[in-house]
């Protein structure tokens, strides 16, 4: 089975021997994956729908997975119990539900070693949620998967806990200390759309529009001061 870009990158944060569970697994790709990496590791996927379960029991049975891989219909933790694994997955949902997921089973999430978390939205909320809680950001990554990018981290309870700034929050502390290429590619086309945008607010110029404008200079800004840790880089290499 080949994994999606972007479940791939999910699934290579999770360490090697950790046993996971898999929260809206969906069709229990990355359980499969992590089986068939590692074969002496135990694997949760669960689902808060029956559907999605279902697909993923056809598929694990396909694989002949089976006896490795459990299913269980779980809205977020609640078919969970503390210390039975020592990494979650939540991958493809939004920010909020990341977070409601982690503060629904306090006693779970306090038992959890590690935390493979890929917001589809709202993941600047999910970064700050984070250190606020004491947990550091061990490892970021992101991907562009048919026009989309997607960024996704690894997270453990305590160690370093440094603040955050406005930028790191938006973009990542790790992708912009290690210049992420894909990060960079990201940060052009926003500054591109909202170059775009500005452009034609200041021509409306209506008090509205006059207002957004400068909502967008904020976040032009912003973009510039991300786009900055990239200053040594090529113009050729960069994209610009």
């Amino acid at each position: 089975m080949e994994l999606s870009k972007r479940l791939s990158a999910v699934a290579g944060l999770v360490t090697e021997g950790a046993s996971v569970a898999d929260i809206g697994t969906d069709h229990g790709y990355i359980p499969i994956w992590l089986a068939k990496r590692d074969p002496s590791v135990r694997l949760i996927a669960m689902d808060v729908n029956a559907g999605p379960l279902e697909r993923a029991r056809e598929h694990v049975l396909s694989e002949g997975l089976a006896d490795r891989i459990e299913l269980r219909l779980s809205d977020g933790f609640s078919a969970l119990k503390p210390g039975e694994v020592h990494t979650i997955i939540a991958a493809g949902m939004g920010g909020g539900l990341v977070i409601h997921i982690l503060e629904a089973h306090p006693a779970v999430t306090a038992s959890v070693k590690e935390f493979v978390l890929q917001p589809q939205s709202e993941i600047e909320r999910v970064r700050a949620y984070l250190e606020r809680e004491g947990c550091t950001i061990v490892r970021e990554e992101m991907v562009e998967e048919d026009g989309k990018y997607y960024p996704m981290m690894k997270a453990v309870h305590a160690g370093e806990i440094r603040p955050w700034s406005r930028v790191e929050l938006l973009y990542g502390r790790d992708l912009l200390e290690r210049r992420h290429p894909v990060l960079r590619e990201y940060l052009l086309r926003e500054r591109r759309i909202r170059e775009d945008i500005r452009k034609r607010l200041l021509a409306a110029g209506t008090p509205g529009a006059l207002l957004r404008e400068k909502d967008v200079e904020k976040e032009l800004e912003e973009i510039r001061e991300a786009l900055a840790v990239y200053a040594d880089v090529p113009a050729e290499a960069s994209g610009e």
